[in-house]
């Protein structure tokens, strides 16, 4: 990945720095200047090197760890504190004569381990866990991460293909900040760059929809780069990631949904929000139909609502293939599904032929 221009003068900076301050140090020990410049580029190089090393560690992963660290710390704190060296064996070392065996050199080793070990412990354990375990433990930084943050929505690369967002979001339903893993961006760009004509298209698609929502008014995106379990598939690397930011999931994907909902995670569907919003008809309804094929007996014919529901329509059968004004008469729940009928509204009248 490229490094941003702000890291590479803020690098340029430090080493500049770090050569000026070598040189003062050398003149001060009344040493060669250019003794003083070489040692400043090696020490000033080693620690950008460190910076470079440490590129991927995010700064919610450095947290994670300082605070392991000081909980590691203060268990071992408290371990040198029951009585440790109280017990007869520390005792009994009072009386050597050897410095090395002296119970003040055997303090500084046990407690040096000690920190050493817990410390480490803290900051690995720490790092393995997710943010709904620390803020078990502290729910005061949950709550003001929630409501400064406000539920960042993450997106899932179906949803991006399926385009609809730009417009949903003009609608006033959608707020948040979007966030694009750079996995599902990664994926997108192999579908734009494939041979099959049909995965190329979706794959473009999907892109032209990013840059979309990266140009419209007041849509917040941002890709978020995440280092973390790359050897999981990519489905469980959203949820583990939606969990991570507490972020809501976008998606079309209906087992993936199922999954989030498992793990607590908040799950919004375009498909389940288009059928929400298809009108519920009941009986005295007025609208157009458009009349597709015969019904069971030979006087009706058979039109369908866009969810899919179908309406029979009685004495019909003469305005099939048209368009024609028809009022509700009746709604059956069946085993397949919602059955409508209707009667015309105007047996001469036909809205389009």
């Amino acid at each position: 990945m490229p490094v941003p221009w702000s890291i590479r003068l803020v690098r340029t900076l430090f080493l500049t720095v770090a050569v000026l301050i070598g040189a003062t140090i050398a003149l001060g020990f009344q040493q060669p200047a250019w003794l003083g410049i070489v040692c400043g580029l090696i020490a000033g190089g080693f620690f950008v090197l460190v910076d470079s090393l440490l590129a991927q560690f995010s700064f919610r992963e450095f947290s994670f760890s300082v605070f392991g660290l000081l909980v590691g710390m203060f268990c071992a704190f408290l371990i040198t504190k029951i009585g440790l060296f109280d017990l007869p064996w520390f005792r009994n070392l009072d009386a050597s004569t050897d410095p090395f065996r002296s119970i003040d050199s055997i303090r500084s080793i046990v407690e040096i381990c000690l920190y050493s070990v817990f410390g480490f412990l803290g900051m690995s354990l720490a790092l393995r866990s997710d943010r709904d375990q620390f803020s078990f433990i502290i729910p005061y930084v949950r709550f003001r991460r929630d409501a400064s943050e406000g539920e960042p929505m993450l997106l899932d690369s179906n949803v991006i293909i399926d385009g609809r967002i730009p417009k949903v979001f003009s609608t006033g339903f959608l707020s948040g900040r979007f966030v694009i893993p750079r996995f599902v961006l990664d994926e997108l760009q192999r579908l734009a760059d494939s041979r099959e004509p049909l995965k190329s298209a979706r794959g473009k698609r999907g892109l032209d929809c990013v840059q979309a929502m990266r140009e419209a008014h007041g849509i917040e995106l941002t890709i978020h780069e995440d280092p973390l379990h790359e050897n999981q598939p990519v489905d469980t690397r959203l949820v583990t990631l939606a969990r991570e930011l507490n972020a809501r999931l976008l998606t079309n994907d209906v087992n993936l949904g199922k999954v989030a909902s498992v793990r607590s995670v908040t799950v919004l569907n375009f498909n389940d929000l288009a059928r929400a919003l298809q009108p519920e008809v009941a009986t005295g309804d007025e609208f157009d139909l458009s009349l597709v094929k015969p019904g069971k007996d030979k006087h009706q014919a058979v039109g369908y609502l866009p969810d899919g529901a179908m309406i029979v329509v009685n004495h019909a059968s003469q305005f099939l293939g048209e368009t024609v004004p028809i009022v509700v008469s009746g709604t059956l729940q069946t085993s397949a599904g919602r059955l409508i009928f209707a009667e015309l509204r105007s047996a001469d009248t036909v809205v389009e032929r």
